[in-house]
């Protein structure tokens, strides 16, 4: 739509400049061969036309690319700063305006023509700089209203200042979230996208038995915490039509609202570093909260299996913690008494090596 905007522009353009200077550029030429009707305004008004929207072939996605940056990084400002900016720009276009007036009258070309636009951007860019680094100073020109309390106020900035939290679906069908927000370590609103809606939606009305069973799952957990938990929910019920990954479109829309997208998926939580909005990873969450363990500590454990290296085994704690017992083989099925000997945080999780008591008093 955008795209059709700009071309429509370049034909006005094209219309306006042929009706007034391809004339006058053909009645320079003094070329006999040239036929007189291709004096006529209206028929300059054509070429110029067909001319420029035949330009927008090249460069119309280019300035819809560049109004597009523009639009988030204006989307993405504080209000206050685009306010000010623009009071500043508008103030110094009309000192621009105002100064241009006396210089229409000068007979010097160069002042006459050249001098006023200079002037025009000059000040627009000059106003726009001094509204926009004066702001705070500008705010505080502004008497506050009598009725509203400093507390108001402090709840009014913290409700601000805090970021929505959008859902995707791995973070939905996991579940946990919901313990999250009850346990209250969740603030600000949580933004569910209608395309997330859809997403889950489909899974639920899946022909596989799991993905229909994950997928009602993501909708009871949805109703929960919409009916039962004390959290303000926000249904987005827009969409981004020229993307089609659900993925894109929750990053598209953090970085439109600047919020925080919550997820368990790994790829996903790589994507948002690299386009640098924030995240909030479930799975980074539970790794924080496990109890820390330190070489030398003793545990009770049961060996469940054997390892992958020879007279290993394996067995695990109440949050799922590996232990890898070195020579705990001959221990499968068994409870045994076990020594921290060290401690492995990967990006799946923390991983513990130990070895059995009884080897330890045997050194």
């Amino acid at each position: 739509m955008l795209k059709r905007i700009v071309q429509l522009f370049f034909v006005l353009a094209g219309v306006t400049l042929g009706f007034i200077f391809i004339p006058e550029f053909i009645s320079l030429l003094e070329y006999s061969s040239i036929p007189d009707w291709l004096g006529n305004p209206y028929i300059g008004a054509v070429i110029g036309a067909v001319l420029l929207f035949m330009a927008t072939f090249w460069i119309a996605d280019y300035i819809v690319n560049g109004m597009r940056i523009l639009e988030e990084m204006i989307v993405k400002a504080p209000v206050t700063d685009v306010l000010f900016g623009t009071l500043g720009l508008v103030f110094g276009l009309v000192v621009a305006f105002l100064i241009g007036i006396p210089l229409d009258s000068v007979n010097f070309p160069v002042i006459s023509s050249f001098l006023p636009i200079f002037i025009t951007f000059f000040l627009g860019y000059f106003g726009f700089q001094v509204g926009f680094k004066k702001r705070d100073e500008l705010k505080s020109l502004i008497p506050a209203s009598r009725a509203a309390t400093s507390k108001k106020r402090e709840e009014l900035e913290a409700e601000v200042n805090s970021k929505i939290k959008i859902l995707d679906t791995s973070v939905i069908i996991d579940g946990r979230i919901a313990d999250v927000c009850q346990t209250g370590f969740i603030e600000g609103t949580l933004v569910i996208p209608e395309f997330v809606l859809e997403e889950l939606q489909h899974i639920a009305d899946s022909s596989d038995v799991l993905k229909r069973n994950r997928g009602r799952r993501g909708l009871d957990i949805l109703n929960r915490i919409q009916k039962e938990l004390p959290v303000n929910v926000e249904i987005y019920e827009g969409d981004f039509e020229d993307i089609h990954e659900v993925d894109s479109k929750l990053v598209k829309l953090a970085k439109i609202r600047g919020g925080m997208v919550v997820t368990n998926d790994f790829n996903l939580n790589k994507v948002c570093d690299l386009q640098g909005v924030d995240v909030l990873n479930i799975n980074d969450l539970a790794n924080a909260v496990k109890p820390v363990v330190l070489p030398g500590e003793e545990m009770h454990v049961q060996v469940i299996k054997d390892g992958k290296e020879q007279n290993q085994g394996v067995a695990y704690l109440d949050d799922g913690t590996m232990i890898v017992v070195e020579g705990g083989r001959e221990y499968i099925s068994k409870k045994i008494e076990v020594v921290v000997t060290s401690v492995l945080q990967t990006s799946a999780g923390r991983m513990i090596f130990a070895k059995p008591k009884l080897m330890e008093k045997a050194l």
